[in-house]
């Protein structure tokens, strides 16, 4: 089986956040961060060398492949969270969304816990 290529790293994440040149996105990540941080109640870590991911599980399919990984992500290059990207948070319901995250949290842990 192949081995995973993305992977948790010691890299910072706050290094991460101050290399995205444009200040919109940054902001916008910097917001993600907030929001992900509170939704998973996990610090934010670097998973291999765009991904921010926050809090892990453990998953084991049929075929007997398994490996840990994030809970909840986000990247910089569209500002995603998870399966959902955006170009701006201000085009976003908050509201909306911390219940979308908050949701998808709970059904993550539900089904691997």
């Amino acid at each position: 089986m192949a081995e995973l290529k993305t992977k948790r790293t010691a890299r910072s994440v706050d290094d991460f956040l101050r290399g995205i040149k444009d200040e919109a996105r940054q902001k916008d990540c910097r917001t993600l961060v907030t929001l992900l941080k509170q939704a998973t109640g996990a610090r934010p870590e670097m998973w291999g060398t765009s991904i921010v991911g926050f809090g892990s599980y453990h998953y084991k399919y049929a075929s007997g492949r398994e490996a840990d990984w994030f809970l909840k992500q986000m990247g910089k290059h569209t500002t995603s969270v998870s399966c959902l990207y955006l170009k701006s948070l201000a085009d976003v319901d908050m509201g909306a969304l911390k219940q979308l995250v908050a949701r998808s949290v709970a059904e993550t842990r539900k089904r691997f816990a």
